[in-house]
């Protein structure tokens, strides 16, 4: 007598290494998405902590008032996109006067385009700025 495989039982086998295949193939797939958009973000967050770093250490900023520009994707990291910062007073003395130390915090948030999809990476700072003439109205911070 031959012994060999029934051809039932080689539909059978076939049919469970498909499945296990498919199941493979796809955990992949989502392995390589996942991938991609966390390079995005970290990407995005190199931006933002640069961009960041920029406004820090610059002596002046507008308060009150958005400050924005475009991403440029040969300067960063391949996003194509915008920044957006805002400045707003965040420890203030009661009476302020020109060269009174305030703390002042500084928004930064990064988008970019990800297919058809918005999405974007926020981050705040702080940094000490001494007020000028300009600065103050009536012993408070001009707005």
């Amino acid at each position: 007598m031959k012994r060999g495989f029934t051809l039932l039982e080689m539909l059978v086998a076939t049919t469970l290494m498909a499945i296990a295949v498919v199941g493979l193939l796809s955990s992949l797939s989502a392995s390589l998405r996942n991938a991609a958009r966390l390079t995005d973000q970290d990407r995005a967050a190199i931006v933002a902590r640069r961009k960041m770093d920029e406004l820090l250490v610059q002596p002046r900023l507008p308060r009150y008032q958005p400050i924005e520009g475009p991403l440029t994707p040969v300067n960063d990291a391949g996003l194509t996109g915008g920044w957006k910062a805002t400045v707003t007073p965040f420890d203030v003395p009661p009476a302020v006067q020109p060269g009174t130390g305030i703390l002042e915090r500084v928004e930064c948030e990064i988008w970019w385009m990800d297919g058809s999809r918005r999405r974007s990476y926020s981050l705040e700072g702080y940094k000490t700025t001494y007020l000028q003439n300009e600065d103050v109205v009536g012993g408070a911070i001009r707005q």
